[in-house]
């Protein structure tokens, strides 16, 4: 079914879920993720934001799940300076037995300046710094007897290539099959590519794209997601209105089930190892439509 996996190092699994836990609670989030491994879904990733601490709650959800990797998508760097991001990652890979994807990336010029009060500096330079600051950070206690993969939030070439360079792989967000080609292309045949793609399992049209536009909202402002968007052959006007039909149906696989793997495949077939499955609800609220997760459960049928 689709690409076989080639990373040498890491091998998360091909299918996983992608998830906003912080409309659930604590108890919860933990049945949510139990009940993903049990599925068959190999890895469980997590936004950071403006909520919960994403390592808390994956520290957390360690203790309820065996095997499932526990992922963030991504960790903000200028949430923690490197030695903290350093020991946070040590933590929680000690906690798991090595289950951590730490997913990396700079966020956005308006998360950064606007509401954390940071500067925010060139991504490229700052994340390059970053990682060899993480690399020289001091941290006493014994390391994990195993730890997870390093993924970097890249979407466009340069930031790729240094996921290449400097990292274990990609887990690009809020992109298409084609973004997916172009990544491996890149990123070579050994590194980790794990796209993020949204799924809706309503089969109208016009519901659809209603909810898929609301969900897309707060992205298509965000320029880091439009400058890449426009490299894949989108252009200005795609952009208005909430999103022209082309685009909404780029970004969110959207129908029956049939249609939504033929989506899935489509980035295996592109050259993904992992596809984070983020199941957008019906009512285009924050979370999960269980009943979707469900739907493409590996130990489903999915």
């Amino acid at each position: 079914m689709g690409r076989e996996v080639v990373a040498a190092a890491f091998n998360i699994g091909k299918l996983g879920i992608w998830s906003w836990l912080d409309s659930s609670s604590y108890t919860e989030a933990t049945e949510f993720a139990a009940a993903t491994e049990a599925m068959g879904y190999t890895a469980l990733w997590v936004p950071e934001a403006v909520g919960r601490d994403p390592f808390v709650m994956l520290a957390h959800l360690s203790a309820a799940t065996k095997d499932l990797y526990l992922a963030t998508g991504i960790a903000n760097i200028y949430a923690r300076d490197a030695m903290a991001m350093k020991s946070a990652r040590h933590a929680v890979d000690e906690l798991s037995g090595g289950r951590l994807v730490l997913g990396l990336g700079v966020s956005h010029a308006e998360m950064v300046s606007g509401l954390r009060q940071h500067e925010y500096q060139g991504p490229l330079t700052a994340m390059r710094g970053y990682l060899e600051q993480m690399e020289q950070a001091l941290y006493v206690p014994a390391l994990p007897q195993r730890s997870g993969p390093v993924l970097l939030g890249a979407l466009r070439d340069r930031m790729l290539g240094l996921a290449a360079a400097a990292a274990d792989g990609a887990h690009p967000y809020f992109v298409t099959p084609e973004h997916t080609a172009r990544a491996r292309k890149i990123l070579g045949p050994d590194k980790l590519l794990a796209p993020e793609q949204k799924v809706l399992t309503i089969r109208e049209p016009g519901p659809a794209r209603s909810v898929a536009r609301q969900h897309m909202a707060t992205y298509l402002g965000l320029p880091n997601y439009r400058n890449n968007l426009l490299t894949l052959g989108f252009v200005a006007e795609d952009f208005e209105h909430g999103g022209s039909n082309r685009l909404v149906d780029a970004i969110v696989a959207w129908g029956d089930e049939h249609t939504i793997m033929a989506r899935i495949e489509e980035h295996w077939q592109a050259g993904a190892d992992h596809v984070a499955l983020q199941c957008l609800r019906h009512d285009g609220e924050p979370g999960f439509e269980m009943d979707t997760v469900r739907a493409f459960a590996p130990r489903n049928g999915g």
